[in-house]
């Protein structure tokens, strides 16, 4: 049975944000999800690959558009928002996001760079309208809290988008979708040529909307990403893939840099001794505590940053139409040596280029919030990166 997402009685709402440059995201099955082609709910076939891929586009191949979004589900509200579009046509800097209740009239607008948050690295972030009227009787009506955030390759091979909410006590309702596209920004076909010697390194931004499980509230992560491939091993047409995000800061809705109040939680909890994350534990067999701290690491800036994210190491995480998909940890470590595990997930991702020369990608991690008893956080995360 379908479980009622709880909306929190007492909403605050934010000014209303918007992206910019790129040309439509949108799923070719999803024109007409009441049809029954195309409605996210049928898995793609992976292969047997573990994490599988999500739905999208039935028959890849590395001379071809790829398009995946969230898997819906219906438990806890992802995989909800669909045709996914940005509008610049006539210069308006539209977002526009379909099937999600109560974020305005569907178009979403650049985010304030004064009181929110405008711009992630290279990636722009969006906010459904703070309110509506009624057609009838034109009554001004307050709606939920929605973000987005967008990506583009700077080549227009490849891009993103992240709808999430901050209005519910569990995560509530959203969606990513991301993409290989049919063209590039000079109207060139994209294909994919995948060499099968040697090693590439692959960089740039992240950013992510982290959502929440126990309480309401919408925060936002910005750091740097990079990808490793070894195109000759393994064996048998598999990749070797890595995915790393350093340098990730945290911050609130207005944009104010949070990520030391985390640390100190996170230290604190740490410190308390076994337990605050679950089943995760601590991956050096102690409890993390016994009066040890978080090391905390810092970007050039001298800026403190939150754990690194690393990957679960899989035979089987790439294919030759260039798509990926893989687990991965956030791994903070204390005073006393010991290592533990604050956040785990998957992340999936295309290659995309004659040279594979860029990957576009996605990851979710779910977490305990150090913060709050009892709350979980879940960071949806897009990235870009190029080959170096």
């Amino acid at each position: 049975m379908t479980r009622i997402l709880l909306l929190l009685l007492c909403l605050g709402f934010v000014a209303a944000c918007e992206s910019g440059g790129g040309d439509v995201l949108v799923t070719p099955e999803e024109t007409d999800p009441d049809t029954g082609g195309g409605d996210g709910e049928t898995p793609i076939d992976s292969d047997g690959r573990t994490p599988e891929l999500p739905p999208g586009t039935s028959n890849p191949s590395p001379d071809t558009s790829i398009v995946r979004r969230e898997a819906l589900d219906n438990e806890t509200g992802g995989g909800f928002a669909r045709n996914i579009e940005y509008r610049n046509d006539q210069g308006q800097d539209e977002f526009v996001v379909d099937n999600i209740a109560f974020d305005g009239d569907n178009i979403y607008t650049r985010g304030d760079p004064v009181t929110g948050i405008a711009q992630l690295g290279t990636y722009a972030v969006y906010e459904g309208k703070e309110e509506t009227n009624d057609p009838v009787t034109g009554a001004s009506l307050n709606t939920f809290t929605y973000r987005a955030i967008y990506g583009r390759s700077v080549t227009g091979e490849t891009e993103f988008a992240i709808v999430r909410s901050g209005s519910y006590v569990d995560y509530g309702f959203g969606g990513f979708v991301y993409q290989r596209n049919g063209v590039d920004n000079d109207g060139n076909p994209v294909r994919l040529v995948l060499p099968n010697e040697g090693d590439a390194s692959y960089r740039g931004d992240y950013a992510g909307i982290r959502v929440f499980s126990g309480r309401s509230g919408i925060e936002f992560t910005q750091g740097e990403a990079e990808l490793r491939i070894d195109f000759k091993d393994f064996n048998n047409g598999q990749r070797g893939v890595a995915l790393f995000v350093d340098n990730r800061r945290l911050f609130d809705s207005e944009g104010n840099d949070i990520t030391q109040q985390y640390l100190d939680a996170l230290s604190t909890a740490g410190a308390g001794g076994g337990g605050l994350f679950g089943d995760l534990g601590d991956l050096d067999g102690e409890d993390g505590g016994s009066g040890a701290t978080v090391v905390v690491q810092t970007d050039d800036d001298g800026n403190p940053v939150l754990p690194r994210i690393r990957p679960v190491i899989s035979p089987d995480d790439a294919d030759a139409n260039g798509e990926i998909s893989g687990e991965l940890r956030a791994l903070a470590d204390f005073s006393d040596g010991s290592t533990q595990a604050t956040g785990e997930g998957t992340y999936f991702a295309i290659v995309s280029g004659e040279d594979a020369g860029e990957v576009v990608g996605v990851l979710v991690m779910e977490s305990d919030d150090p913060r709050v008893s009892g709350t979980k956080v879940q960071e949806t995360g897009g990235f870009v990166v190029y080959r170096q």
